[in-house]
């Protein structure tokens, strides 16, 4: 958990992810077979090589989360700042934000915010902040709810969407790297995920970190859902509010999931649609690539606590997200073995048929 404590309390919002970048590299420094890709927009691929020839396998996940860019100080005590990632405005006016200017931290209180529409929310554009000292342009603000923290059986941060997801990710390959599995696993971190899946895009649009031969999971903390509720395990998701993944490699993934309820009687897993949100695992989709997806059920998605109408910390279950980590690992392991074509449940079915066959 040393991970998701350390991750999930970094600064971050779209366009400004340096201190994630930042902890990534030193994550990679300190475990030689690991190897860190960048590609021209600042997206980082961390490679695990194999020994098979079976293809890669790339878990996927942004390093970004709704908050403000600061733009420039108005006065000695207002600053301008963009505001990138969907939140309702009306949770956004009067809250209280934290930026991070070179090493110091100054705190705030928005004052007044320019608005535009997005999937009919009315979202802040710009916003003006009261702030208790001087901010430097193009410094990452946060709502101010605290950095990572447990309480009881629920992990709570100012971010994890989807800084939970890259801590995963991270714990995966920190589990990994002294004795790495035969299939080369890669973990993929995008930048600007909340302002349209833009570092995303680029990846797909100028593929230098990416092969279409790669097996892609697109991790994510996903709105909690009446039928997928936090405490019941990671979801397999098969679909988001936009598109339904890939069949054959979500089958897999659920293949492994089963086999290891069977080895460990505290996983549990849940498969649904989760359509709180449109992911980067459509993007993929779109542009060819074959892509499944994983998530945990989050609370307080983008920081707006419904029950409150107000900003609140963002939550998720610690036990559904150890099952992920494990989920992680197990398909790691096991990706070698991954066929397309889903041939394990052509053969269950033929046999059926076969058996059946004489009396149609």
């Amino acid at each position: 958990m040393k991970f998701l404590n350390a991750i999930s309390s970094l600064p971050t919002a779209p366009f400004v992810e340096s201190r994630v970048v930042d902890y990534i590299k030193a994550f990679v420094a300190e475990r030689p077979k690991l190897r860190l890709k960048k590609d021209a927009i600042g997206n980082l691929l961390i490679e695990l090589p194999g020994k098979s020839k079976s293809p890669r396998w790339v878990f996927s996940a942004h390093m970004d989360h709704p908050g403000m860019r600061a733009i420039r100080m108005i006065d000695s005590r207002t600053v301008l700042a963009a505001f990138h990632g969907w939140v309702q405005v009306d949770y956004v006016r009067g809250t209280k934000v934290r930026f991070f200017s070179g090493g110091k931290e100054i705190t705030g209180k928005v004052i007044e915010a320019t608005t535009g529409e997005h999937d009919r929310w009315t979202i802040p554009i710009e916003v003006k902040v009261r702030v208790n000292g001087p901010v430097e342009a193009g410094s990452p603000g946060m709502f101010e709810q605290g950095e990572g923290r447990l309480k009881g059986q629920k992990f709570y941060s100012r971010a994890l969407d989807d800084l939970a997801g890259v801590a995963a990710a991270i714990t995966m390959l920190d589990r990994l790297a002294k004795n790495p599995p035969k299939a080369t696993i890669a973990v993929m971190l995008t930048r600007a995920e909340e302002e349209g899946f833009l570092g995303c895009i680029g990846a797909v649009l100028k593929p230098t970190l990416i092969r279409k031969s790669d097996c892609i999971i697109g991790i994510e903390c996903s709105a909690e859902q009446p039928y997928a509720q936090q405490g019941n395990g990671v979801i397999l998701r098969i679909g988001d509010r936009t598109s339904i993944f890939h069949s054959g490699l979500s089958y897999f993934l659920n293949q492994q999931a089963a086999a290891l309820t069977e080895k460990d009687k505290t996983f549990k897993y849940q498969r649904a649609l989760m359509p709180g949100g449109t992911c980067e695992s459509t993007v993929y989709d779109a542009w060819g690539y074959t892509a499944a997806a994983v998530c945990v059920p989050l609370g307080n998605y983008h920081n707006m606590d419904r029950k409150k109408k107000r900003i609140g910390p963002e939550y998720i279950d610690i036990r559904d997200w150890n099952n992920m980590v494990k989920l992680f690992v197990a398909v790691a392991k096991n990706a070698h073995t991954y066929e397309p074509g889903m041939k394990s449940l052509k053969a269950r079915v033929m046999k059926r048929y076969k058996n059946f066959e004489k009396l149609l």
